[in-house]
């Protein structure tokens, strides 16, 4: 214990105390500007240090992660910054983390929403969750797919199809049109995704909004009746229909691609191609930057490198056949284009103001529950 305890001593002169001493000879206006000027050295350090361990940008995807990985990975090759990613699943995923950001509008967490479809963008947008930002990659992005204001791009786009077992329906007798849920012919043949989440829930707003509150009520509560099987994703619509427990469903061209590359015996059917139909419904993801967000400047740079022409090429060639808005874009031969279709003209901000109302409609008895709804089987 001796050993531990150093006896008292003089204290041995410090060079410091000799500046110390120096500097208190010098006037008082010197001395403020010397130490005002250390200090501002000394926070410039420490800021260019925080700088340095905060090289992130925090994205909320609602893309499939095993679709954007590869994006993200190679944006952290190309520019140093890390992604910090927050994702959402199968049945909440769009939903939620719209949610999410509306939650945090006052201490936002997130740079940068990449949104896997468009309507819950624009909602973001209207609640001022969103700054504007018009980034240089989207300058050859067609105007329709693209906020006047700068509030959203869009891109890399999917398509609302069929997906048709081919050992359950003979060919020549696939479903044409989205009416085609309502022919007793086909009745308990189908199946949807539940229209709370997702895709399935834009495109459910947009039928109020192209069809009116009435009609699009009506189609809904007519393909009850007819026994459509509700599911809880689009995912699970193509696992069961490939899988033949229904014949045709309605799903996103990137899970039809899925069945489509596993080999099972399915076929696409893009609906309402005829005349006087009202043509396939087509869903870009869309990619915001965040109001307040922590790393603006670094969500900036993602922004344009995921509106970048390569990253849409790459999306294309991906395992989700995500589908090109820029024409010239080089895809794979089983990615449709955009100018082989007949879209489906949509007004997609009024679709979002339909939203709320649809959501609210699915509250009332029976709309959703019944004996056709199937329980949860996974993504």
């Amino acid at each position: 214990m001796a050993d531990r305890v150093a006896k008292s001593s003089p204290r041995e002169p410090d060079s410091r105390d000799g500046v110390a001493r120096r500097l208190m000879r010098w006037p008082r206006f010197v001395r403020t500007a010397f130490l005002a000027s250390a200090s501002a050295l000394a926070a410039l350090a420490f800021s260019g240090c925080a700088e340095e361990r905060s090289r992130e940008v925090v994205v909320y995807c609602a893309l499939d992660l095993e679709y954007a990985d590869a994006i993200l990975r190679d944006f952290t090759a190309a520019t140093g910054i890390e992604v910090r990613l927050h994702a959402d699943d199968e049945i909440f995923k769009t939903v939620g983390l719209t949610r999410k950001i509306q939650l945090e509008r006052e201490h936002p967490k997130a740079d940068v929403f990449w949104n896997n479809e468009i309507v819950n963008t624009i909602r973001l947008k209207n609640l001022s969750c969103l700054e504007a930002y018009a980034s240089p990659s989207a300058a050859d992005i067609p105007p329709q797919f693209k906020d006047p204001a700068g509030y959203w791009t869009g891109f890399a786009a999917r398509a609302r199809v069929f997906i048709v077992n081919k050992e359950r329906c003979p060919a020549g007798q696939e479903p044409r049109s989205f009416r085609d849920y309502l022919d007793p012919a086909r009745k308990g043949q189908w199946a949807i995704a539940k229209p709370t989440a997702g895709t399935t829930a834009s495109h459910l707003a947009v039928l109020f909004h192209t069809l009116g509150d009435d009609a699009a009520k009506e189609w809904w509560q007519g393909l009850r009746r007819n026994g459509s099987a509700l599911l809880t994703g689009n995912g699970h619509v193509m696992k069961s229909v490939r899988a033949g427990e229904f014949a045709y469903g309605f799903t996103d061209t990137d899970d039809f691609r899925v069945a489509e590359t596993d080999g099972y015996p399915v076929a696409c059917i893009y609906p309402d191609q005829g005349a006087g139909e009202a043509g396939c419904l087509v869903i870009p993801n869309t990619i915001s930057l965040v109001k307040g967000g922590p790393h603006p400047d670094f969500g900036r740079q993602f922004i344009d490198y995921v509106l970048s022409r390569e990253t849409e090429r790459k999306l294309a060639h991906g395992p989700s056949a995500q589908i090109p808005v820029r024409a010239d874009i080089e895809a794979p031969p089983w990615v449709v284009r955009l100018a082989a279709l007949k879209v489906m003209p949509v007004d997609y901000e009024q679709a979002a103001t339909e939203f709320d109302a649809a959501q609210e409609w699915l509250t009332t008895p029976g709309v959703l529950t019944g004996a056709t709804e199937t329980a949860p089987a996974g993504g």
